[in-house]
C-alpha cells in the first residue's frame, strides 16, 4: 500500500486530506510543519508527499529543496494558495513535480496523485519510448527510428515532459515556469519558437504529434493509441 506524507499547517485541511486519501485506498502520516515531516521522512519511507508552501518556519519551498537533497525521486505535489507564477517557478526549480491551487479538488488531487504514482515507477529507468521513438533522460539522448535525434537540452526536457504526461495540456506559462529560470527576460512567446523547432525535429516520429491547444499552450498526442512508456 502506498505511503503518503500530507505536510499541511492548517489541521482541518490535513485531516481532510488524509481521510479523503485513506478512502481512496492510501496510507497517509500528517505533518503540520517541515521539522515534524522531515523527522517522518528520517522514520520510514514514502512513495510521495503533499506539501503546503506557506508554513510555519521553513517554508514548503524550502522543505522541498531539502528533501531533493536526500532524495532525488520521490513525488511532491504542492497544494497552496499561491497562484503567482514566480512561486510556481521556485516550486518546480527545487523540484516540485506538481501544483495545485488551493480549494483543492479532491477529485483532481486523487487523479494527480495516480498519475504522479504511475510516472515514479518509470523514473528510474528515465526511459520513454512511443512508436519509433526513444529518449532517455540519464544520457539525454533521443532517437528516432534507431537514428540520434539531435535536440538541444531544453528541447529534450520540454518534449520528454510532454511525452510523460500524453494527452495533457502544458499551458506556456506552466512551460515556462519549469524550464526558463524565474528572472529570464524571455515572455512566453518563446515558448512558441522552442515548440515550432520541437515539431520540426519530430516529423519523423511515427506515434505522437505536439498540438497547439487555442489559447492555452501545448499537448502530445498519441497516434492511434500507440506508444509505450518503460
Amino acid at each position: 500500500m502506498f505511503q503518503i506524507l500530507v505536510l499541511e499547517d492548517d489541521h482541518a485541511l490535513n485531516r481532510s486530506y488524509c481521510a479523503f486519501l485513506r478512502r481512496a485506498g492510501f496510507q497517509t502520516v500528517s505533518a503540520f510543519d517541515a521539522l515534524q515531516a522531515m523527522e517522518a521522512l528520517s522514520e520510514r519511507t514514502f512513495d510521495l508527499i503533499l506539501s503546503d508552501i506557506m508554513l510555519p518556519g521553513t517554508d514548503g519551498v524550502e522543505f522541498s529543496r531539502l528533501v531533493r537533497e536526500r532524495d532525488p525521486e520521490i513525488p511532491i505535489m504542492a497544494l497552496t494558495a499561491r497562484d503567482d507564477l514566480r512561486t510556481k517557478q521556485q516550486s518546480f526549480g527545487v523540484g516540485i513535480d506538481d501544483y495545485m491551487t488551493k480549494p483543492v479538488d479532491p477529485e483532481e488531487m486523487l487523479l494527480r496523485v495516480n498519475a504522479l504514482l504511475r510516472r515514479a515507477k518509470i523514473a528510474s529507468s528515465k526511459r520513454i519510448a512511443v512508436g519509433n521513438t526513444t529518449l532517455d533522460a540519464s544520457a539525454y539522448a533521443a532517437t528516432v527510428a534507431g537514428k540520434p535525434l539531435e535536440l538541444s537540452v531544453r528541447e529534450f526536457n520540454i518534449l520528454y515532459k510532454l511525452l510523460s504526461y500524453p494527452e495533457k495540456t502544458f499551458t506556456r506559462a506552466q512551460l515556462m515556469a519549469e524550464f526558463w529560470a524565474a528572472d529570464t527576460a524571455s515572455g512566453s512567446r518563446t515558448v512558441d519558437v522552442y515548440m515550432a523547432k520541437i515539431r520540426e525535429k519530430t516529423e519523423g516520429c511515427d506515434a505522437f504529434q505536439i498540438r497547439t491547444v487555442r489559447g492555452l499552450g501545448y499537448k502530445a498526442v498519441l497516434l492511434n493509441g500507440e506508444g509505450e512508456k518503460r
